[in-house]
């Protein structure tokens, strides 16, 4: 279906963001794909903590009780209304369905009532472009780390919307074996603070398994050092957890920039980046700013706020997307297993 859609007049192009793709409902106000006007987040952790994990259909219900109040929020927040606003960003996957649907179908609406053109954004997109956040220099080429509790991708992003994934995950995510193994620690839920606040009163003593670390191999593998590491706490139950924590990130956040590097490395590229709800490690970023010097490559992040999910950088992605001429349709769909 094709909707009526107002002309732009002003320079400034501003993008209402949307992101509901899990457990956050998140609406921002962000300009040119770069500054940010406004930035809500309404957290469901406290929600799913009971239940050490996610719930797909609490999740989606949480969604539309807050979604309305979180938009109208962010766009107090930026002192603006729909009137202001020149195009909507909305995640439409990967993610969980009944999740997805909520934000996707909010857009939807707010575009055809306001006649305000919308674009569908892939997440793991979404957070490459938060490092377009509070970086203005940062432009392609570059090769990105995307690590968070759904996905760890190294991915050369040749330009805004042109990427070309050179490594993934082939079973658990990094941030997802970071929740597991919190959970077996005693952490709770969600587990990658807990277990890097741990890991910083301990030693790296313990050597857990590292996969695929060969030269050239841009994959992931993490089922592995989770099941090391309950194994290990059936053979040493009295081991100092914070050791136990300690040496798990160690062997994650290793592998993780090994290979981010190598990449980097073998695509002749000078700049790197993190992104993802992973790139907020205490670890991760000392080693990639270690790592650094020593390859004598430029490294971005995301601020903190920007590497868990966001809607600024939905609408970071958005813009992009709408500048390079592509308008999504109003019979878009969610896409739980979309790839980039």
């Amino acid at each position: 279906m094709v909707i009526e859609v107002k002309q732009l007049e002003a320079k400034e192009l501003v993008v209402l963001g949307i992101e509901s793709s899990c457990d956050e409902t998140a609406s921002a106000v962000v300009v040119n794909g770069r500054y940010v006007r406004s930035n809500v987040i309404s957290s469901q952790v406290n929600v799913h903590q009971q239940f050490g994990g996610v719930v797909p259909e609490i999740a989606s219900r949480k969604h539309i009780e807050v979604i309305d109040s979180v938009i109208l929020k962010a766009l107090e927040d930026a002192k603006t209304d729909f009137d202001g606003i020149d195009l909507i960003g909305v995640t439409y996957g990967p993610g969980l369905i009944g999740s997805l649907l909520v934000g996707l179908s909010e857009a939807k609406a707010i575009s055809y009532a306001k006649g305000i053109p919308f674009v569908g954004v892939n997440h793991i997109e979404g957070h490459i472009a938060a490092n377009y956040l509070g970086n203005s220099d940062l432009c392609p080429p570059y090769v990105c780390l995307v690590a968070s509790g759904g996905h760890s991708h190294i991915v050369l992003v040749k330009d805004y919307t042109e990427f070309e994934v050179m490594g993934k995950t082939t079973d658990d995510a990094a941030g997802e074996a970071f929740d597991k193994v919190a959970r077996v620690l005693g952490l709770g839920y969600p587990g990658g603070p807990a277990v890097d606040k741990l890991a910083k009163e301990g030693s790296a003593t313990i050597d857990f398994p590292m996969a695929f670390m060969q030269k050239g191999n841009y994959d992931f593998s993490f089922s592995g050092i989770k099941t090391a590491v309950i194994n290990y706490l059936k053979k040493h139950p009295d081991a100092p957890l914070a050791d136990v924590a300690a040496s798990f990130q160690k062997a994650v956040v290793d592998v993780l920039a090994f290979k981010l590097f190598e990449a980097a490395k073998d695509a002749g590229i000078k700049t790197i980046a993190i992104a993802g709800g992973v790139a907020s490690n205490s670890g991760l970023r000392k080693k990639v700013k270690e790592m650094a010097e020593e390859y004598g490559v430029r490294v971005y992040s995301p601020p903190p706020v920007f590497c868990t999910d966001n809607a600024a950088m939905i609408a970071a992605a958005a813009y992009y997307r709408y500048i390079g001429g592509y308008v999504s349709d109003l019979d878009l769909n969610a896409v739980a297993n979309l790839s980039l």
